[in-house]
C-alpha cells in the first residue's frame, strides 16, 4: 500500500542516525508529516523494501504518492513544494 498519496509519510527506525538527522533538519521547516516506524510493522517493512531495491533503507519518505529513499532535506522540501505545497507552513 502506497501511503502518503495526499501527504507526507516518513518511514523510519528509532536507531537510525540518518532518520534522526532528517527529522531534526525538518523541525523548523513548517512541514506537516506523519511518521511510521518499520520496527515491528511488517507492512511498513515490506513497503520500504518494495521501493528500496529489497533493502530496509530508512528514512524512506512518500510525498503525495512519490517515494524517496534517504532524501536530503533539500530534495524532500523540493518534492513537497512541487507535489504537496499545502503541507508547508505558508509563513515560511
Amino acid at each position: 500500500m502506497l501511503e502518503g498519496h495526499d501527504g507526507v509519510v516518513m518511514y523510519w527506525r528509532p536507531d537510525c542516525v540518518y532518520c534522526l538527522k532528517l527529522r531534526l533538519s525538518l523541525l523548523f521547516s513548517g512541514l506537516r508529516y506523519r511518521t511510521r516506524t518499520i520496527i515491528g510493522d511488517k507492512e511498513a517493512k515490506a513497503f520500504v523494501r518494495s521501493v528500496a531495491d529489497g533493502n530496509e533503507t530508512v528514512p524512506t519518505v512518500v510525498v503525495a504518492g512519490h517515494a524517496m529513499v534517504n532524501p536530503s532535506r533539500r530534495a524532500l522540501l523540493a518534492a513537497v513544494r512541487e507535489r504537496a505545497p499545502h503541507l508547508l507552513d505558508a509563513r515560511r
